[in-house]
């Protein structure tokens, strides 16, 4: 997929606009609800770059509002809105380009340190 996201530092928030493409499509030729799931959870796993940490989805929750067009550009923001010890509570949203929310998500990270992904990294090589 190769999305891009837009850091803001100073806001704490990430952004990007796609156009998703025909090949997200579901059946109703509106993008796919895992399709959706990704691009949400993408684009909050982008925020740990606002703070160079590492941190994996624990937990995902998608609300689908509306349909997520293919054929036309979507705006997708992410912000974090609560740290509780290695706990990233963190929102996403999807709207079309003239505002209106079509999906949210809302998911629980868990920061890892960087010895614990070399660890596991290392683990996985020797598989």
């Amino acid at each position: 997929m190769r999305l891009v996201f837009d850091l803001d530092f100073d806001a704490k928030r990430i952004s990007g606009r796609f156009v998703l493409g025909a090949n997200y499509a579901g059946g109703a030729g509106f993008a796919h609800g895992g399709i959706i799931a990704v691009v949400l959870d993408e684009a909050m796993g982008k925020i740990s770059k606002l703070t160079e940490e590492k941190a994996v989805t624990a937990e995902l929750n998608v609300v689908y509002r509306k349909p997520v067009p293919v054929d036309r550009e979507i705006v997708v923001e992410g912000w974090q809105e609560e740290e509780k010890g290695r706990n990233r509570f963190r929102v996403g949203e999807i709207r079309d380009a003239e505002g209106n929310l079509l999906a949210r998500g809302t998911a629980r990270f868990v920061a890892i340190d960087q010895e614990h992904f070399g660890k596991v990294r290392a683990a996985q090589q020797k598989v």
